[in-house]
């Protein structure tokens, strides 16, 4: 009798039965009590997560959005202002070149005018000097005659 006592039973009796409801007791009310509740938690967190990662990729692409059309502006603004200052420089050129231009028609007749001046001063002093040479002339041919 004492072999049989520590012998190990290989055969299931009614126990295993038992102890089968015991674990599917054991689940069920761990499935509610801890599981259910913490699944549901987790389930939960990770609709929070999906939910703010949502809102986070929209508001990414309405920032980028944004920055895409700030980008556009501006270089619309860049473009405006380099053509608006190519069109001042273009008239301040066309302004500088007529600026010029009437300078030098000015300065050329003011030229013509001093040249023309100058001819007609050269020509007074050369009649003013043939009459003075023909009285010196005469003077002298009146002195030298005079002497003899």
């Amino acid at each position: 009798m004492f072999l049989a006592e520590t012998s190990i039973q290989l055969v299931p009796d009614g126990t295993l039965l038992l102890h089968l409801l015991m674990v599917a007791v054991m689940v069920a009310v761990l499935n509610l009590t801890l599981l259910k509740p913490i699944n549901k938690i987790l389930e939960d967190r990770d609709k929070y997560i999906l939910g703010k990662v949502d809102e986070a990729k929209t508001i990414l692409q309405t920032s980028e959005q944004k920055i895409d059309e700030y980008h556009e502006a501006l270089h619309e603004a860049r473009t405006e202002g380099y053509q608006l200052i190519e069109k001042v420089r273009t008239q301040a050129v066309k302004e500088k070149d007529e600026k010029v231009r009437t300078f030098r028609e000015q300065t050329s007749r003011e030229i013509t005018a001093g040249i023309d001046a100058t001819h007609l001063q050269e020509q007074m002093v050369k009649k003013e000097l043939e009459s003075q040479a023909e009285a010196l002339g005469s003077m002298i041919t009146a002195q030298i005659l005079e002497r003899r």
